[in-house]
């Protein structure tokens, strides 16, 4: 199984480049984008993935704006060429790897549309290899890279449109691939007793005049940090060709990351957090973050119980929806996996905006979480 990919010296193994090694069920490569204002008076999510051992393409490019959230969904089947990243009006467009990359939403039955460009302001962060085990059982093993840029271009939805000033509205790439949970429950496989889930997930890049900032981490029941990430990222404001390729020798990785989050009571959504980001030096910088707006991420295709990642839903479907942010229910499950754009205050006294990602399922003792659902009080 050829493709214009296996005409580059790139191959890893004994196969085509299209050909996964694993056929779990679960193998995807996936685009993931954010946008948000540096008032928060917007934010935008656009993911798109492949499932190669399902045969499967989706995509999803939703906004928040005036207290409502619009959606549109899309799902295919998997092209044959794996460059060509298309499910019907939407595709992405590589414009230049690692510097520039273009999202094309033709027009279509949900009314949203548009073609937005992100251009990039620092060079990729790679982060560490992210493995999660169910009993014997890997149920994640993910590569991952962000990279922090600005937005220009143009959506429109609900007969309503929306200009993206590149000075003004700023974003993150998230590329992954590997193994993780998509798609139906496994068949044939012993139900996972109810009190065995834990998700404790965290992930806050942050830009600031001089600088980017990175954090994430995955905790487990009892708070232990099982994989995180941190870094201080070089910025390149006057033009992306001065990005010092792919990766950047001058990012400093950190030596150890923190957090503290106040949550909304009745809810497991942070009304106020702080990071920690501590260099190998032992200096320590605190970063308080407060939220602007948040972002349901079931608006493209996370947790969603209708669009969820990796469905076969036909050789095209497509889908939109609208919501009041101030409607949904703050505890169902579909509305756990949130972003928020966030306003940041670092202990310098200087000012940045990024967003804080979080998911919070099972119990965490740090918060005083002891059920799979129970809120903050």
């Amino acid at each position: 199984m050829l493709s214009k990919l296996d005409d580059y010296p790139i191959h890893q193994i004994p196969q085509p480049v299209a050909q996964p090694l694993s056929g779990d069920r679960n193998t995807y490569d996936r685009y993931w984008f954010n946008a948000f204002q540096d008032d928060g008076e917007l934010y935008i999510g656009i993911g798109s993935a492949i499932y190669p051992n399902l045969g499967i393409l989706d995509c999803g490019v939703s906004i928040v704006r005036g207290g409502e959230q619009h959606a549109f969904h899309g799902s295919c089947r998997a092209p044959k060429e794996p460059t060509d990243m298309r499910c019907g009006p939407f595709r992405v467009d590589v414009v230049e790897p690692m510097k520039s990359i273009r999202i094309i939403l033709d027009s279509n039955e949900t009314g949203i549309e548009g073609e937005l460009t992100f251009t990039a302001r620092t060079a990729c962060v790679e982060e560490g290899r992210q493995t999660i085990h169910r009993g014997p059982r890997l149920l994640m093993d993910v590569t991952r890279f962000a990279q922090f840029g600005r937005w220009s271009g143009e959506l429109r939805y609900a007969g309503q449109s929306v200009k993206l000033d590149p000075e003004r509205v700023y974003g993150v790439k998230d590329r992954s691939w590997g193994v993780r949970p998509i798609g139906p429950p496994d068949p044939g496989v012993a139900p996972q007793p109810p009190g065995d889930v834990q998700v404790f997930f965290l992930w806050a890049p942050i830009h600031w005049q001089d600088r980017c900032t990175h954090f994430g981490a995955f905790e487990d029941a009892s708070g232990r940090k099982f994989h995180w990430d941190g870094a201080l990222v070089p910025v390149y404001d006057g033009s992306p060709d001065d990005i010092p390729g792919a990766v950047d020798e001058s990012i400093e990785l950190l030596g150890s990351v923190d957090h503290a989050i106040e949550y909304i009571p009745g809810t497991r959504r942070a009304g106020s957090a702080s990071i920690g980001l501590t260099r190998k030096s032992g200096e320590r910088e605190e970063i308080a973050l407060e939220p602007l707006a948040c972002f349901r991420m079931k608006g493209i295709g996370y947790m969603h119980p209708q669009w969820g990642h990796g469905h076969w839903k036909g050789e095209l479907a497509i889908g939109g929806e609208s919501w009041r942010c101030d409607e949904v229910d703050p505890m169902a499950l579909e509305n756990q996996h949130i972003q928020q754009v966030v306003r940041a205050t670092s202990s310098s006294g200087a000012q940045g905006v990024g967003v804080l990602e979080q998911i919070s399922l099972g119990p965490h003792a740090p918060y005083g979480f002891k059920e799979f659902l129970d809120p903050a009080t």
